[in-house]
């Protein structure tokens, strides 16, 4: 089996719970695997397991005094932090959890969190009541917004007396989850658009009609960052170009995010950039219209009725079609009804390379939702048909296709 922890740095964050005896298993675990682990121990880890067990395991020195410096040329939390391929914390308690997701820094562990650019894995264990707490849901969803990966716990007899949710996974999963991770990572260096410049547009435009009101639609964004998720991991080098969206970007180094706000901002954006990028796909909801003038101050209220004047906006789309070189260009309709005919006329009209039709007056497609229905077109007709999915498999199969087709055409 292809060993993918070998030479990676990890670090391995240690809290206070009962399952800390289970960190020994899995420091001695990854280190046969090759890693180079690095363990910091928290004040109460060190109640239920000694940094002596982990030292002779890991053939590290543990960390776990902030102030504690045995070498003068270097701050220990920070070289740590630079070292390190994978943060990884196991067991994870509320408090760290809780640390992590408001910014705190008052011990080596969240000192360190906070100094690390790395990817953070996260492994809770802690009483079925405690992690069904909201606050605790609320600081674990926040942290997932940001990009940190969760192990989720195991269900059984818990230290307590209780039994449900909340018991650390074991070791040789976690260890599974670890080599998973960086299984990905080389798969993105090496996957079908690695060395590819791809470029996303996601969520609704905002066309303002005074400081406090303005024009805009139902999108929410989550299909553009699907899109931007997937082509990453196939390789790509991704930029996203969002406008307003339900939540946060995906928090990806590798994923540059530009924000915008307006058509006309997202055309600029996406024009700049448009030379340089290999495939780009416009899944954001652009609108067609804009007022005609924005006012410099909220307009008041007066009479029964108020007139409001529109003018088109720039359609990028059929812009970046007319300029076509050697672009790969995906666009996506989402109708109302009659999908497939209104799909088939934009692909030909703005010289597309596929299109993405879906009908987001059904049930589990559309804005807002986690999943869709969508009907791919090429010249050709229709070429994929996919029925209620997630918005990630649609766009890893989006994906799959412009990979092929752009291979194909390089023969």
């Amino acid at each position: 089996m292809l060993n993918n922890i070998k030479g990676k740095t990890i670090i391995l964050g240690i809290t206070g719970g009962i399952a800390a005896y289970k960190a020994a298993d899995l420091t001695s675990k990854l280190t046969q695997r090759g890693a180079e682990v690095h363990v910091i121990m928290t004040a109460s880890a060190k109640q239920f397991i000694t940094d002596l067990t982990l030292q002779s395991l890991s053939k590290q020195r543990v960390y776990s005094d902030t102030f504690q410096e045995r070498d003068p040329s270097s701050i220990s939390h920070i070289d740590l932090a630079d070292a390190a391929d994978l943060v990884l914390i196991a067991p994870a308690t509320a408090n760290i959890i809780a640390k992590m997701a408001h910014g705190l820094a008052d011990d080596m562990l969240s000192t360190t969190l906070l100094a690390a650019t790395a990817p953070i894995m996260v492994a809770p264990a802690m009483n079925v009541h405690m992690y069904q707490h909201p606050a605790v849901i609320s600081n674990m969803n926040t942290l997932a917004g940001r990009g940190v990966q969760f192990i989720e716990p195991g269900e059984g007899l818990l230290a307590c007396g209780y039994v449900g949710k909340g018991r650390l996974e074991e070791p040789a999963t976690i260890v599974s989850c670890v080599d998973a991770f960086f299984a990905l990572q080389n798969s993105a260096a090496s996957g079908p658009l690695a060395g590819k410049k791809v470029i996303v547009t996601a969520g609704g435009t905002v066309e303002r009609i005074d400081p406090v009101r303005y024009i805009s639609n139902d999108s929410s964004g989550k299909m553009g960052f699907a899109l931007a998720r997937a082509a990453r991991a196939m390789g790509a080098e991704v930029t996203l170009i969002a406008a307003r969206t339900d939540e946060k970007p995906p928090q990806d180094p590798d994923i540059k995010v530009v924000r915008v706000e307006s058509a006309q901002e997202m055309y600029e954006a996406v024009a700049g950039r448009w030379k340089a990028c290999d495939i780009l796909i416009k899944a954001a909801a652009v609108a067609d219209y804009r007022p005609k003038q924005s006012a410099p101050s909220k307009i008041k209220k007066s009479g029964e009725t108020m007139t409001l004047e529109l003018v088109k906006t720039t359609d990028i789309l059929e812009s970046l079609g007319k300029m076509k070189d050697k672009q790969f260009l995906i666009g996506f309709a989402a109708e109302t009804g009659n999908a497939e005919a209104f799909a088939k006329d934009k692909l030909v009209r703005k010289n597309l390379d596929l299109i993405v039709a879906n009908d987001v007056a059904a049930e589990g497609a559309g804005f807002g939702t986690d999943t869709n229905i969508v009907s791919i077109y090429g010249a050709e007709g229709l070429v994929l048909d996919l029925p209620l999915v997630s918005k990630d498999e649609v766009a890893r199969r989006l994906l799959g296709l412009a990979a092929e087709r752009i291979a194909g055409a390089a023969l």
